[in-house]
């Protein structure tokens, strides 16, 4: 008699214990009630009826999903390795229980798909240059298929795209070609303000004869004090130059 009892009150522990469920603050728990589902509860203390009620976890913190390097061919036909991360959290946990058999799963796989899809739609230079307008066309299209799931996708990040090796070879050999076609621009503009800058300083010299004497002894005191060179000055005044060429003629 003292050994049934003994069970018995084993026994309606274990039931009360197996009654009360603690849920983390960031759970939700789902309780199915024979079969059907009478909504979520959490977090803190839940109770359910053993043997008759069945209670699902669910988190609602914010998961980051890799997605794995996917084959992509462009729309100028560049086949492409490009992976990328998912950014999600569930907000209807009765939704993610009920309307999908794995969110996780099902979430990921999604992402795959719609990934190469997207990317199919770019040129490689587009996918390339506008990486944040590709990133917020997958996060709209990801989340647009989640939502029935109680799945809510916030950022879809492009991680790393891999090239071919002959795509990464003509890509350096344009950057190339492109800075040597800024350098030469460069010079071009610099030797088009020299001439300018030329032109000016001849005509103000033209329109004063002594600012022209006063540069030509300038340029005979530079080269004086030239220790490198060798070189003896014969100062001939331009007017009597002036006078054996009209002798001549």
């Amino acid at each position: 008699m003292g050994s049934l009892l003994m069970f018995a009150l084993v026994f309606g522990a274990s039931l009360i214990f197996s009654a009360i469920k603690v849920l983390s603050e960031w759970e939700k728990g789902v309780i199915l009630r024979l079969g059907r589902s009478i909504g979520a509860r959490g977090p803190g203390l839940v109770f359910v009826i053993p043997f008759i009620d069945r209670l699902y976890r669910v988190d609602l913190r914010t998961v980051t999903m890799d997605v794995p390097p996917q084959d992509v061919i462009t729309q100028d036909n560049i086949s492409l390795k490009v992976n990328a991360v998912v950014y999600f959290r569930v907000t209807d946990a009765e939704q993610a229980i009920s309307k999908v058999t794995d969110y996780l799963y099902a979430t990921s796989q999604l992402a795959q798909t719609t990934l190469r899809s997207v990317l199919g739609q770019f040129q490689m230079d587009e996918i390339l240059d506008q990486r944040e307008k590709i990133n917020h066309r997958l996060q709209e299209l990801i989340d647009k298929q989640t939502e029935p799931w109680g799945v809510k996708v916030s950022a879809v990040e492009v991680k790393n795209i891999d090239l071919p090796k002959e795509m990464q070879s003509a890509i350096a050999r344009q950057a190339e070609a492109e800075r040597e076609r800024r350098a030469k621009l460069i010079s071009a503009e610099g030797e088009l303000q020299r001439a300018e800058k030329l032109a000016e300083a001849s005509n103000k010299l033209a329109a004063s004869p002594s600012a022209l004497q006063l540069a030509y002894l300038q340029t005979l005191s530079e080269i004086s004090n030239n220790d490198n060179t060798r070189t003896i000055i014969f100062p001939v005044p331009i007017d009597l130059l002036k006078a054996m060429t009209s002798n001549k003629s």
